[in-house]
């Protein structure tokens, strides 16, 4: 199963722990699924990574592992070409998942964020889905 993470699936997975990427996790460590990323997906987490929240702030050091640990875990998608037919987000942000989901020809684009769900409802050559949705069997 090839998947593409948005930023803050990535988060939950990097930072949070949430429980709602436990599955995604266990399936990537087994092999069964991968997950692929592109220097626009990786430069958004950089970015989103550096955010200054005051107390809630991440330091340099966390902020490193948790990139290295995106570069473990996913495979490089080598994305340079704009992918025509796929809608267009209203925040420019968004649009990286798409374009990289369509290029790795991924089966799932796994997000969060109510935009790119209501998106997924379009005719696209991937699925687009919530963590908590996605079957591993």
């Amino acid at each position: 199963m090839k998947l593409v993470l948005d930023t803050n699936v990535w988060l939950d997975w990097l930072l949070f722990d949430d429980p709602s990427v436990a599955a995604l996790k266990a399936a990537v460590a087994e092999g069964r699924a991968e997950i692929f990323i592109d220097a626009a997906g990786e430069a958004e987490l950089v970015r989103v990574l550096a955010y200054d929240l005051g107390k809630h702030s991440i330091d340099a050091q966390r902020q490193a592992e948790c990139v290295a640990e995106c570069r473990r875990v996913a495979t490089r998608l080598h994305n340079d070409a704009h992918i025509d037919g796929l809608p267009r987000c209203a925040d420019p942000d968004d649009q990286v998942f798409l374009e990289a989901a369509a290029a790795a020809r991924a089966d799932y684009l796994v997000t969060k964020d109510r935009e790119l769900l209501e998106l997924g409802r379009r005719k696209l050559p991937f699925q687009v889905v919530s963590p908590s949705s996605l079957n591993f069997r």
